[in-house]
């Protein structure tokens, strides 16, 4: 496994004008995430069916948002699946969030099979208000 460095991040970011984050791995997740900005910030929602939140770690470091789950593979043996639709596959998601956005103040909860991560927007974000003197 590659290891990214903050010039790979940074270098990327150059050609990415759009976006407020990037995934670290620069490559499609593999794993239902929805990304959304709205008036309240920017919205995680990712689909956890089938897993608990305490086998979930989230972590957030520096302006890096981190979601690990690691599939424990005990119940495999004792399973013989007939059909099998719900995928309970391990995922580690990365995200570079933009400093508009107040990672201090981000929430998390599970909600309907979905993992939702919220940050508002910090307050650097927000319109001011200028007086002329």
């Amino acid at each position: 496994m590659r290891t990214t460095t903050d010039f790979d991040i940074l270098f990327r970011n150059l050609f990415d004008t759009d976006s407020h984050f990037n995934t670290l791995s620069g490559v499609k997740n593999s794993h239902p995430v929805d990304i959304y900005e709205d008036a309240n910030g920017l919205t995680f929602e990712i689909a956890c069916t089938g897993l608990s939140k305490e086998g979930i770690d989230l972590s957030i470091e520096h302006d890096i948002l981190r979601v690990f789950y690691k599939k424990l593979h005990a119940e495999e043996n004792e399973r013989i699946y007939q059909t099998r639709g719900i995928a309970r596959r391990s995922f580690d998601l990365a995200y570079k969030i933009a400093p508009k956005f107040n990672l201090s103040k981000a929430t998390a909860s599970m909600e309907d099979g979905l993992l939702i991560i919220s940050m508002p927007f910090g307050e650097e974000a927000k319109p001011k208000q200028l007086t002329i003197k």
